[in-house]
């Protein structure tokens, strides 16, 4: 349970930031090089590689070299983490505004 947590919050961590949501809806579409990802975003190469670490470290994007090209691929399997989460939370507050509801529409007894 702890490694879940600790990996949901390096993926939250991750997409903090608009850059890094940027580049993970941009590899949605598919892989692609490092360099014409950067060439999306407004800064220098290495700021934008310190976003591409954070994500790799995150486990959303893996790259790979081939020669001077390293190309970025987005991690779905990570993002699974997140749908988890989000289906738990959607159950739990599904469950307290029945809960509420029923409250609300019981008739009082008295």
């Amino acid at each position: 349970m702890a490694q879940y947590s600790a990996a949901l919050d390096d993926v939250f961590v991750a997409l903090a930031d608009p850059t890094r949501r940027g580049v993970v809806r941009r590899l949605g579409r598919g892989p692609t090089s490092v360099g014409d990802l950067a060439r999306e975003f407004p800064m220098t190469l290495p700021s934008f590689m310190k976003h591409v670490r954070t994500l790799e470290a995150s486990g959303l994007i893996s790259t790979v070299k081939s020669g001077r090209v390293r190309t970025c691929v987005l991690n779905r399997e990570r993002l699974g983490l997140l749908d988890d989460w989000l289906a738990e939370q959607r159950r739990v507050w599904e469950d307290r505004t029945d809960r509420l509801e029923q409250l609300l529409t019981e008739e009082d007894p008295a």
